[in-house]
Formats: structure tokens, sequence, C-alpha cells
């Protein structure tokens, strides 16, 4: 026997009422840098499935064809070799070495930079550059016309390591870097460095004459030298001369 009692159903504004809210996504947080950040560069993982070298270096130190790997220190980096150094045939790993140093990302900066270094400081190194100087100069000229101003200062420093090691053979390749020098030579940033740089350029390679392939109509004057903060003493330095010659001066075929 039914009570009479009749339920009406929940109308859809009543169900509305008295279901849950569904939850808001909340916004996303942004991670905050950690100071730890600036002395740990984020690391390319050249072995990722996913990683794709970004350059032919990249490539050549993914497939293990540069024997050293970078050994990350708590205090500072340093390369391990996977063979002595004094062993590794300079023909092609120093010209990869250089030509590694026009990169911008981590491992790769560190270990061109530092491989080319310790590469030129093994017994016998002089012999076994100078042959190589044809192709090792092409390599740091790119570095030297890079935009990056890190890549400007490691191509400076492997041009002065080189020097070093080979002396005068280097002066004939000098015509094809100076234009780069002595564009960031007139840049107050790299003015005193490029000068130290030139300077020990000419105490490697003994004195250099400025170019005998064309004529030179010389505005080199000592006001310019004194608008450009460089002594009178640093002005004599024939390759100072060369380089700013590249700037002041007008060439005549």
């Amino acid at each position: 026997m039914s009570s009479g009692i009749q339920i009406k159903p929940k109308t859809a504004v009543q169900k509305s009422k008295t279901s849950p809210l569904p939850c808001s996504p909340k916004p996303a947080i942004k991670p905050q840098p950690k100071p730890s950040d600036k002395l740990n560069p984020k690391t390319i993982n050249p072995f990722g499935a996913h990683s794709r070298p970004p350059s032919a270096f990249a490539a050549i130190y993914a497939k293990g064809g540069i024997p050293c790997r970078l050994v990350h220190g708590s205090v500072k980096h340093r390369l391990q070799w996977e063979c002595l150094p004094e062993t590794v045939p300079f023909d092609p790993l120093l010209i990869t070495l250089a030509e590694g140093l026009k990169e911008t990302k981590h491992p790769y900066t560190f270990v061109s930079k530092e491989g080319f270094k310790e590469l030129l400081m093994v017994e016998g190194a002089t012999e076994k550059a100078i042959p190589l100087l044809p192709r090792l100069v092409p390599a740091l000229k790119a570095a030297l016309a890079h935009s990056d101003d890190e890549v400007f200062g490691r191509g400076l420093d492997a041009l002065v390591q080189l020097s070093a090691v080979v002396g005068p053979p280097l002066n004939d390749h000098l015509k094809h870097l100076l234009t780069n020098l002595s564009r960031r030579l007139m840049d107050k940033k790299f003015r005193e460095k490029t000068t130290v740089a030139l300077q020990k350029l000419e105490q490697y390679g003994g004195k250099v004459s400025c170019p005998d392939d064309y004529s030179v109509i010389c505005t080199f004057e000592c006001n310019f030298a004194k608008t450009t903060s460089i002594s009178a003493f640093q002005i004599m330095n024939p390759i100072l001369k060369t380089a700013y010659f590249h700037v002041t001066t007008v060439y005549i075929a």
C-alpha cells in the first residue's frame, strides 16, 4: 500500500548546488634559480637519446673522437685524458679543438679551450704544430670573428698560446687575423687585453714588418694614440702598427 508521498526528482539547478565544484588548476610556480647555478652551467648531454649534436665538434665529442673528458671538481674542473697527450696525433685533434673554440655551450667550451692548451704543452709540440698552421689559423680566425665575447677571449688566448709554441713561423699567417683583432682593439672592453696579446705576438714572433703586397697611406699619428690610450712606446710595436693600419689607413692595390 503506497503512502501517497511522491519524491520529486532534483532539478538541474539543485544538482549544481549540491554537486562539488571542480578544482581549478593551480598556476604553475616557476622555480627560483639557485646560487649554485652560476657555478654549474647547464650542461649538454651528448649521449642523451633525444639530444642532437648542434655542431661538428659536438658530434665528434659524442662519438668519442676527442680522447679526453671533463671531470667536475668541487673547486675547479679538469680534463681526464684516455691516453697520454704526448701519444695523441696532433692531426686532426689540435685542429678539432681549435674549431671547438667557437662553441658556446658547456662542456664543449671547457674541453676545447683546455684541450688545446694542454696539447700544446706536450714535448715536441712545436714540430707537430707548425705544419698545421695553414689549417689552424682559419679556426682561430672564426673564434676571433665571433660575436660572443667569451668565444673571442678563448680565441685570443689560444692564439697567444700557439704563438708561444711555434714562434716566428706564425708571422706569415697574422695578416689573416689582424683585421679581427683591430676591431676589438677599438672596443674599450677588449682594448687592454688585445694590446697585451699583440705585444706577446711580437715577443714570441720577433719583429714583423708592415704588409708589402699593397701600398699604405698611413694616417697613424700620436694624437690618435692619445685618443685610444696607447702609449708612445706601444706605438712603436710593428704588430700594433699593422693592426692599427686596418682601421686608420687606406689600401691601394
